[in-house]
């Protein structure tokens, strides 16, 4: 890629961290960083929070310390974290049966799918069988009520199938009825709102001037789409083009102000690192730790290493998922330590966190990338982060 100049790059960066500070200039040189920002948390405490770029694509708006930006499925962190939450008040039972809490999911053969298995990706609903709209995205009620009248595309529990809309609305079914709320609402009263961490499920009013601007990468050409399509089964195209979106969707005001707990949120870099540094049982900015240390714990407790039926084909080596995020395992997509864990978004985005080494990073950025998972400005920067000396296992 053609070398470009670096913008201005703000912030702060621990001495022992400026190799994070090289990899994120080298990402706008190098890797065709647009605006950006990057925050390390050591043990709780910010050593890297670095911005720069732009907004949007015209580079007429600066990215600033408090821009937002939505982050796809990084927000799937913030929706099992509320999972979680009631699982560790003994609200939720993990490996409860779905249809215990939501009695009309048990129909079309599911009366036996667990709670854990929609944690997992193992629910068999990565997709609905038939034609879904954006609009019918942004209905909750037809939504769900589509998701419990499908038959599974796959025998739940055994394999894992990326869910990458529905498992939004699956996860979040069931907080809506333990809680009677939404998940956006349950996470910002109980988690975000108390901690003042910047992220949202569902971008409140009052900040919808605070988002960067999406910009989708170069599309393929017919041909290259259709040889891609051509490898995907039809569960794939379920799960990732039905409905079809990208970034000319998540701009838009309808966008940005629905309920899409997997694939949704807005967040800060400083928002995605503090939030997946509760996922280890860490204390919040008020001393008060939103999960035990035995929920944290289970929170990457590992379902079984597979190649996803749904992601596989992007992949050269099987994957694990937990209960809600992926496992770092020996391709070390969230560094060396196996049993760190963390999510990415479509584009780019990701969310890290590593318990013994004591770490959590969280990355966001507008340029989208071509990578199904580990985009190289997310590597770089991962991998100068452990470059710096910090221990794991």
């Amino acid at each position: 890629m053609t070398q470009q100049a670096t913008p201005r790059i703000h912030g702060h960066c621990d001495a022992r961290f400026e190799g994070v500070r090289a990899a994120f200039d080298d990402n706008f040189r190098e890797r065709g960083e647009l605006g950006a920002a990057v925050t390390v948390l050591l043990d709780g405490e910010p050593v890297v929070d670095l911005w720069g770029g732009w907004a949007d694509a015209a580079r007429t708006r600066p990215w600033q310390r408090d821009t937002l930006v939505n982050v796809w499925s990084t927000t799937k962190g913030a929706t099992a974290l509320c999972a979680h939450i009631l699982a560790d008040r003994g609200a939720l039972d993990l490996d409860a049966p779905v249809a215990s809490y939501w009695p009309e999911f048990a129909a079309a053969g599911k009366r036996n799918v667990l709670v854990r298995h929609l944690l997992s990706h193992r629910a068999g609903l990565a997709g609905l069988r038939e034609p879904h709209t954006l609009a019918g995205l942004y209905d909750w009620e037809l939504t769900t009520e589509r998701l419990a009248a499908t038959e599974p595309w796959w025998e739940p529990g055994t394999r894992s199938g990326y869910h990458a809309m529905t498992y939004g609305f699956l996860v979040g079914e069931v907080v809506r009825r333990i809680t009677g709320q939404l998940p956006s609402a349950f996470l910002r009263q109980e988690v975000t709102g108390p901690l003042g961490i910047d992220f949202f499920i569902r971008l409140p009013q009052e900040e919808t001037r605070r988002p960067a601007e999406l910009v989708h990468p170069p599309a393929a050409s017919g041909s290259e789409q259709d040889a891609a399509f051509s490898q995907l089964r039809p569960v794939a195209i379920a799960a990732l083009a039905n409905p079809l979106t990208g970034a000319a969707d998540a701009n838009t005001a309808e966008w940005r102000a629905a309920e899409i707990p997997a694939a949704g949120g807005h967040a800060s870099a400083r928002g995605v690192a503090a939030l997946y540094g509760l996922l280890t049982g860490r204390e919040g900015a008020d001393g008060r730790r939103v999960l035990s240390a035995r929920a944290a714990e289970r929170v990457r407790e590992g379902q079984g290493s597979c190649r996803d039926l749904v992601l596989g084909a992007g992949f050269a080596h099987d994957t694990e998922i937990g209960l809600g995020l992926w496992l770092s395992g020996a391709n070390g997509s969230y560094g060396p330590n196996p049993r760190a864990f963390g999510h990415d978004g479509f584009g780019g985005s990701f969310g890290l966190a590593d318990p013994e080494a004591g770490i959590s990073i969280g990355y966001v950025m507008n340029h989208m990338g071509t990578h199904i998972a580990d985009d190289p400005r997310k590597m770089a920067l991962v991998d100068a982060a452990y470059e710096a000396g910090v221990a794991s296992a």
